[in-house]
């Protein structure tokens, strides 16, 4: 038979409102009462029902995470992982836990979020990506719900946000490959409606403009976060007429896709092509030749993200409601010959 707050109070010597208030820490409880119900609590093995206390207090204490695409496709690179291991880290800190949810469209992605927010299943919400029209937003902003966006909204300058400064994370890299001598130089970029590929390919646009360098609009290749992508943007390139001598890659999972690609058809990096990525992660000095990437803080972004819904939840104030994340460039050897 479950132990129950009747059997906590009667063996505490405390009423069941007393050991109520001591499982939601209220203040005027004595320090002296809290230890003796918490230890009976603790002798009897009973465990609150967090639930109910929601009910109560109508606080979850749980953080929807929406993942911005399936699932199957998103643990395929590990910026994600990251971004969730910092997400976690500062979640738990704070008493939070998490409940990570996906839609296999937008409007289901739509739908998702409108459940988990009507139903109060959450206190707040996390976007890990953002995108111009965002639909997400949008909701979340008319109906007032704490969120946190990874990424920026162009629509909604206002709404808090956690992320790098792309624009120039990309132009510093795409003026280190113009600082070892080239003047052919393409960008393997992530979906055209994502901020964070739009951003990384004005930097680049921007580094090859001040240099005064030409672009071909066939050294731009769009395509997904995943390895095919880079695969499938050499097999375009190489066969170029006037190909690149050398690419900025939107991440390092695509720019994995580019070595092989490289592999296959012959070619070796930074001899035929030397390439930048993003991101950092830990696979990327592993590679044969290590990868130069941009370290963007990922864990940190994760940290952050959490750290700020919570902040919204509990309505304190933000000092600046978009926190930029320092980058760094890595040189490894794919980019130095």
């Amino acid at each position: 038979m479950s132990v129950t707050i009747k059997d906590v109070a009667r063996r505490a010597g405390v009423s069941p409102s007393t050991v109520s208030r001591v499982i939601s820490k209220h203040p005027r409880i004595s320090k002296k009462t809290a230890e003796r119900v918490t230890r009976v609590m603790e002798e009897l093995g009973y465990h609150p029902n967090s639930m109910a206390k929601g009910l109560v207090s109508k606080a979850t204490h749980i953080l929807g995470v929406i993942l911005p695409r399936p699932a199957e496709e998103l643990f395929q690179n590990y910026f994600f992982h990251e971004v969730l291991r910092g997400i976690l880290a500062q979640a738990n800190r704070s008493g939070y836990d998490l409940l990570i949810a996906s839609g296999s469209s937008e409007s289901d992605e739509l739908e998702t979020v409108k459940r988990l927010v009507r139903g109060r299943r959450v206190d707040g919400i996390i976007l890990l990506s953002s995108k111009t029209k965002d639909p997400l937003i949008h909701f979340l902003n008319e109906v007032g719900f704490p969120f946190v966006i990874i990424g920026r909204s162009p629509d909604f300058p206002d709404a808090p946000t956690v992320d790098n400064d792309n624009v120039q994370a990309a132009y510093d890299a795409t003026r280190h490959l113009i600082n070892q001598g080239h003047e052919r130089i393409g960008f393997v970029s992530g979906p055209q409606e994502l901020t964070v590929s739009q951003d990384r390919l004005t930097g680049y646009r921007q580094a090859m403009l001040e240099a005064g360098l030409s672009i071909s609009e066939d050294w731009i290749v769009e395509g997904e976060f995943l390895q095919e992508t880079g695969y499938r943007a050499m097999s375009m390139l190489m066969n170029l007429p006037e190909r690149p001598t050398a690419l900025v890659v939107i991440d390092d999972i695509v720019a994995f896709g580019v070595l092989h690609g490289l592999n296959e058809l012959g070619y070796s990096v930074p001899q035929d092509m030397c390439l930048v990525g993003f991101n950092n992660i830990s696979l990327s000095e592993h590679t044969s030749p290590p990868l130069t990437s941009v370290d963007i803080g990922t864990y940190q972004i994760g940290y952050m993200t959490a750290q700020t819904l919570i902040k919204t939840i509990s309505k304190e104030p933000l000092h600046q409601t978009r926190k930029i994340i320092p980058h760094r460039l890595i040189v490894r050897g794919s980019s130095v010959k």
